[in-house]
């Protein structure tokens, strides 16, 4: 887990890189759940289980989870489990979003994979709410035409969780830094001879055996 003030940091600098408001997605999209069953009366819920395949990495704005370092591969599912409840202001969704990361190590650059479960925690604003009306729209997400989008949602959540620099195991030694290769499988004996620059230019003139 990050500590507060890294979370915060790590999740401004996502949502600055990416579009908290994009244009409404079509109710076909399997991230949009609609709402209308539920009116706007408090106390109404649904829960709601549905999987939906990984966005592409192409572009780092698609991607759930941070290009590079630890992401959903393409088509990969993300496993949503969510119940939406209708209070005086919004929809507020709760739940849970699974799903399988690929990335690399951070230090020995092989690839790696990681089972990620979030806990999900989102409120959105009903049009002329006091929510909406005293917010912006990239601070609380809005319904729309009687739906959720939870594919914002479900990203900056999961980028909060990712470690910054994600390892195959936490002793993992790293590369070389001579020859680059897997300290892991060069040995414990594996060197490189280090000669002084100043000594390197006497041996040049020095006459081989």
């Amino acid at each position: 887990m990050l500590d507060g003030g890294l979370r915060t940091a790590r999740i401004l600098a996502h949502v600055m890189s990416t579009n908290r408001a994009p244009e409404p997605r079509p109710e076909t999209s399997p991230w949009v759940f609609s709402t209308r069953e539920m009116g706007r009366r408090p106390g109404t819920m649904r829960t709601v289980a549905r999987s939906v395949p990984g966005p592409g990495t192409e572009r780092a704005d698609e991607a759930i989870g941070l290009v590079g370092v630890l992401a959903v591969p393409p088509g990969s599912p993300v496993e949503l489990d969510l119940r939406l409840e209708s209070v005086s202001e919004g929809v507020y969704v709760s739940g849970t979003a699974s799903a399988h990361l690929e990335g690399e190590c951070s230090r020995c650059l092989d690839e790696l994979g990681e089972d990620l479960e979030v806990r999900i925690e989102e409120l959105f604003a009903y049009p002329d709410s006091v929510t909406e009306e005293t917010t912006d729209e990239d601070e609380i997400p809005r319904v729309v035409d009687d739906r959720v989008d939870l594919e914002q949602t479900v990203r900056d959540t999961i980028v909060l969780e990712l470690p910054l620099a994600p390892l195959c195991s936490d002793d993992c030694p790293g590369l070389c830094p001579e020859c680059g290769g897997r300290r892991a499988d060069l040995g414990p004996d594996h060197r490189h001879e280090t000669l002084d620059p100043r000594w390197a230019a006497l041996r040049e003139r020095l006459p081989s055996d």
